[in-house]
């Protein structure tokens, strides 16, 4: 595979990204073997095929391994790993905001350069995103791995390595199969055939191209997509630095923990402290407090 070096700037708590990238990873697209990130990718000009993201153990960038069926598409594949892992972000000005507030200030200070992790493509962040409420990561990626497994196209035998072997399917690959087998609630699956249906009919961008504003309100007219979920898309996948889940459980134990109040209405008085960032408070509070020996509880 073709190398590249994503540069970023440091600081850059590299191990919590890929860690929760890791912990989310789809069966059969995507793999972590605690020190490369690997997975299948369709870019926006057709070409497909899988990346590993491997960061350098001194040196402030990301090692990039392309294989493509086009591989003069390299940029394009350089530019969704600098989404994914939130590579153009300006640490510095972030923690520095961020530490204004006493309560974030440890946090900050135990992991400088949280990053928020992105996506490589926005359909697939929200039909995630609509399959973790309300269950947990693993049954998530399970039923993620599933719904692959019906509607993702297959990669070219060539292609396939480390347990990769499909990319996720489109928006208009999920809304033209029965959705029976996945594990899913009559209404979840509604929910996930009308989100399908409005990307595949140009009815709902979720490119990242467009005013996230815009789009959070037409994805809070599909029924099952609530606050939550909506600032979660746009958190992950429309790169607003100032979205916020704030009814998310993870937010409020991270509150908790720190000796906040945790009411809807305190966690949001609170959160007017971290703007413009509250995305990135919002991956200290669910990293939580750092133990003694430097792990999270």
């Amino acid at each position: 595979m073709p190398a590249l070096r994503l540069a970023y700037r440091s600081p850059f708590a590299v191990e919590p990204l890929f860690g929760f990238l890791g912990d989310r990873a789809i069966p059969g697209v995507e793999t972590f073997d605690g020190a490369t990130l690997r997975r299948s990718i369709h870019l926006h000009h057709g070409s497909a095929g899988v990346i590993e993201l491997t960061p350098h153990r001194s040196r402030p960038h990301i090692a990039l391994r392309v294989d493509l069926d086009d591989p003069t598409d390299v940029r394009g594949a350089a530019d969704a790993a600098r989404r994914l892992l939130d590579l153009d972000a300006d640490p510095i000005a972030i923690d520095d905001a961020l530490s204004e507030d006493p309560a974030l200030r440890p946090l900050v200070r135990a992991r400088p350069g949280v990053r928020v992790p992105g996506a490589v493509d926005g359909f697939e962040l929200a039909v995630r995103a609509v399959l973790g409420q309300q269950v947990s990561v693993r049954a998530a990626r399970t039923m993620a791995g599933r719904l692959v497994a019906l509607a993702g196209p297959a990669l070219p035998p060539e292609q396939r390595a480390d347990g990769i072997t499909h990319l996720f399917p489109s928006a208009g690959q999920v809304a033209s199969v029965s959705l029976d087998g996945l594990g899913l609630t009559g209404r979840r699956a509604a929910t996930l055939r009308q989100l399908s249906e409005r990307v595949a009919g140009g009815n709902l961008d979720l490119s990242g191209n467009g005013d996230p504003e815009v789009v959070v309100d037409g994805l809070l007219t599909i029924p099952g997509i609530g606050p939550w979920t909506a600032a979660y898309v746009s958190m992950r996948a429309l790169r607003d630095p100032d979205a916020f889940p704030a009814t998310d459980l993870g937010i409020r134990a991270g509150m908790a923990e720190l000796g906040l109040p945790t009411t809807p209405a305190a966690i949001l008085e609170r959160a007017e402290r971290w703007r413009p960032w509250r995305g990135y408070a919002a991956m200290h509070l669910w990293m939580g407090v750092p133990q003694p020996d430097g792990s999270s509880p």
